[in-house]
């Protein structure tokens, strides 16, 4: 974790309903700002990337597959060191640096033209993202002020706006389908890199914390309550496929409900995740509460799942209006999981090295999102209904283990805890 220079508190915000989205002046609102114009050029690479690499560079999607995952698997581990290196050499340094790095590196996928430098820029792209999450974690633990947990629910529903946006801006391109369209959503996202750089520089410096006499160089890797809050969040994080992957697949292989449908509760999830998660977020200050939004999310996202398999067996219109109200009580779970986790991945990690432990948070996270298709895919897909039944109760169980676990944890951790609060 990082100190600020300056003090990091600011003029008061804004009155009313914007107060819900926008957060206070000065470096909250700028770091808040540099994140949603960052997030709004990965909604535009993310929604368009492998239709420009088929389609303009004409790369088979094998091809493209194999270049997405070397990079992912490369920015697993390179997170860890690029928030170690923030930790030590400055917060706002380090993510100026990975910005422009990632200007740069984007910039090179317009003159990609073949396979092996396909690959090569991929894993450089992927170290930039990677290490894009771990070293803004000290910024977001800086800049938090009195109510941190309120401020990182401000950058993820400002983030998933800007997602959101991008991603609307990616449709038209799409629908064009022309090559200068899809060259366009490409430099757009360097320009995205460039901007957040920029928004960057009106930062005041953090400095580093010093690390402990006898702090380990990797601790975060030796952490027993972080690693075990990191295996519960990897297990839970696989539901964050729902939206995106199965529920898409099932609307329209298996249920009678009109394929615009898939639109409608992206639409929703999308919605609901961009109004209610610093409502949701509220209060959640300590590893306690956050053991209990875990559980919470446990038994929404099991019962959003339910929900979902039941609307199969429906008529058109019943099976619509059951896909509607599964989507809204399985995003108060993912709400609730995300409110839980960014206070695990902060409120558990040592204030000195806050970028390495995010590092680490991040690592788990990945694991989730590469093995997510695999899992809810065979489960939910392939076996049917028992399959739907054993995803709920994955999901149960780790919601109600998650508190008793961590207090667990942290009891018998061969060393004193950093973080301030109770666990249970």
């Amino acid at each position: 974790m990082t100190t600020p220079a300056r003090g990091s508190g600011g003029a008061a915000g804004p009155r009313g309903p914007l107060a819900r989205l926008v957060p206070e002046r000065g470096p909250q609102r700028t770091l808040a700002g540099a994140t949603f114009v960052n997030a709004f050029g990965s909604g535009m690479f993310m929604s368009s990337s492998a239709l420009y690499f088929t389609r303009v560079v004409h790369l088979p999607m094998s091809q493209v597959a194999f270049g997405l995952f070397a990079g992912a698997a490369v920015g697993l581990i390179a997170g860890i060191l690029g928030g170690r290196i923030a930790d030590r050499r400055g917060a706002r340094e380090t993510q100026i640096a990975v910005m422009l790095a990632g200007a740069v590196f984007m910039g090179c996928f317009l003159l990609v033209d073949a396979f092996w430098s396909f690959v090569l820029i991929s894993v450089l792209t992927g170290v930039v993202f990677a290490a894009d999450k771990s070293s803004r974690a000290p910024l977001v633990r800086g800049f938090g002020g009195e109510d941190p947990a309120r401020f990182r629910a401000y950058l993820r529903a400002g983030t998933n706006l800007g997602i959101s946006l991008g991603a609307l801006v990616a449709g038209v391109a799409i629908q064009l389908d022309t090559a200068p369209a899809y060259l366009s959503l490409v430099g757009g996202r360097a320009l995205a890199f460039i901007g957040c750089a920029l928004a960057l520089l009106w930062l005041p410096r953090l400095v580093p914390v010093e690390a402990p006499p006898l702090s380990s160089r990797w601790e975060a890797l030796r952490d027993r309550p972080y690693l075990a809050a990191t295996v519960l969040n990897c297990l839970m994080s696989l539901h964050f496929a729902v939206p995106t992957f199965l529920l898409p697949l099932w609307i329209v292989e298996h249920t009678q409900s009109p394929r615009w449908m898939v639109s409608g509760v992206l639409v929703l999830n999308t919605v609901l995740v961009i109004t209610l998660q610093v409502a949701v977020s509220k209060n959640v200050g300590d590893p306690a509460a956050a053991g209990s939004r875990m559980r919470w999310a446990g038994g929404a996202v099991a019962a959003g799942l339910l929900l979902m398999m039941a609307a199969g067996s429906l008529s058109t219109w019943a099976g619509a209006a059951l896909l509607l109200a599964a989507t809204a009580v399985y995003t108060l779970g993912e709400l609730w999981h995300a409110a839980a986790a960014m206070e695990y991945s902060f409120g558990l990690a040592a204030p000195h090295a806050q970028g390495q432990y995010s590092g680490v948070f991040g690592l788990g996270g990945g694991v989730a999102e590469a093995l997510a298709p695999a899992v809810l895919g065979t489960l939910a897909l392939g076996l049917g209904r028992p399959g739907w039944f054993l995803l709920a109760a994955v999901f149960l169980v780790v919601g109600f283990a998650s508190r008793p676990l961590i207090a667990w944890a942290v009891r018998t951790a061969p060393r004193p805890r950093t973080y301030e609060g109770p666990v249970a």
